[in-house]
């Protein structure tokens, strides 16, 4: 059964500068702005017989304003950060400069006491091979980046570390195609 999964990564709800871990604010102006300005584009992908999104007020948002009345699935949820929730990155290195470093190099560890990176990248990896959608069928998702990060080491079966190595930016597109365990990247060219 061969299916395309399209990934959209939410419109920001904060400067990169003040992303907190499980960041639930909703959308800024700015990320409003984003989404009149890239509808156009994205409105098509509405076409999709399954529209999830994330559980987050700005994924939820992103996906009603695009017109994809998307469901919430609670295994797109960004990865679990335990008791740095709410914290900025430098604000958790300034307390625990070492176990941030661990945390970074080792994807099993869980310092904060939530999930790991490993586990929140099989997480998302089984939402993935489990859509239930026929033969040629579509599925779009309105993700948080991470979870879209998230999605692309799996599929590609990349190492985990991989996953900080990629940059995913508001509203940006990503298309997976195969069916479960067995996904190619799709990279289609400007219209």
């Amino acid at each position: 059964m061969h299916v395309r999964v399209t990934l959209i990564s939410a419109a920001r709800g904060t400067s990169l500068l003040t992303e907190r871990f499980d960041d639930d604010r909703p959308l800024d102006e700015a990320g409003w702005h984003e989404v009149r300005r890239a509808a156009p584009t994205l409105l098509p992908l509405g076409v999709a017989e399954l529209r999830y999104c994330s559980p987050t007020p700005r994924s939820r948002a992103t996906g009603d304003a695009l017109g994809l009345a998307p469901l919430a699935q609670p295994a797109l949820s960004d990865c679990d950060m335990g008791r740095w929730r709410g914290y900025t990155l430098a604000e958790v290195a300034a307390g625990e400069p070492d176990t941030v470093d661990a945390w970074l190099r080792d994807p099993r560890s869980a310092p904060h006491g939530g999930e790991s990176l490993l586990a929140f990248i099989s997480r998302v990896g089984g939402w993935l091979d489990t859509r239930p959608v026929g033969d040629g069928g579509r599925v779009v998702a309105v993700a948080e980046p991470s979870v879209v990060r998230a999605a692309l080491v799996y599929a590609l079966k990349a190492p985990p570390a991989t996953y900080w190595n990629i940059d995913v930016g508001p509203l940006s597109t990503v298309a997976l195609t195969g069916h479960g365990g067995r996904w190619n990247l799709r990279i289609d060219a400007a219209a």
